[in-house]
């Protein structure tokens, strides 16, 4: 997952859930919306992370109601990290955070098992996360356009799924900046170079 000082903010996930040495689903979408231009990407118990991101989704609804204007980033992460802390020794969730937003633009913000909250430049997890820090370090910068940030965070991606035996599948990802969400798709027949719609 990736944010630059251009404005747009990129997130990615593979689609493979696994139940220890058994691949339970092969076409996932770890990507969930929660608000207009905030998604997070979930890693750890799929249960447990959907489970959050629908409790999240809907105290931003009321927030919205309530309030008149949309949630910003910010107070999402501070929601998903209330709820991981609160139960952190019964939840197996992972989870990163993005968003944009009129106040503070794009955003990424990590809450690890455990459930502290870490606003970051960008933010990598889940199991394929220990395959691809190198990659991520010697890639990332500060300010990449669109394109950049796409296929920085498809080859993060497609290096994951390469070394890392419980992920794979098709590579998912969504690009948030100020005009919205844009879903992309990558099959893995294609080398992960066609986008699909």
């Amino acid at each position: 997952m990736e944010f630059g000082n251009s404005g747009v903010l990129s997130e990615g996930a593979d689609s493979r859930t696994t139940t220890g040495a058994y691949i339970a689903n092969r076409v996932t979408d770890k990507l969930t919306k929660v608000s207009e231009t905030i998604w997070c990407c979930r890693s750890g118990s799929a249960a447990d992370t959907q489970a959050v991101a629908d409790i999240v989704q809907y105290q931003l609804g009321l927030y919205e109601m309530v309030n008149a204007r949309p949630p910003t980033t910010q107070t999402a992460a501070a929601i998903f990290q209330e709820i991981a802390y609160s139960n952190k020794d019964r939840l197996t969730a992972g989870l990163i955070i993005a968003g944009w937003d009129a106040r503070h633009g794009g955003q990424v913000y990590n809450i690890p098992l455990g459930g502290s909250l870490h606003k970051q430049s960008y933010a990598i997890g889940g199991s394929g996360s220990t395959y691809i820090y190198g990659f991520c370090d010697a890639n990332w910068k500060e300010g990449m356009e669109e394109a950049e940030a796409v296929a920085f965070v498809k080859e993060a991606l497609k290096e994951a799924i390469k070394w890392d035996g419980s992920s794979g599948g098709v590579i998912r990802m969504v690009v948030l900046t100020e005009k919205g969400a844009d879903r992309h798709l990558y099959l893995p027949d294609t080398d992960y170079k066609v986008r699909h719609q």
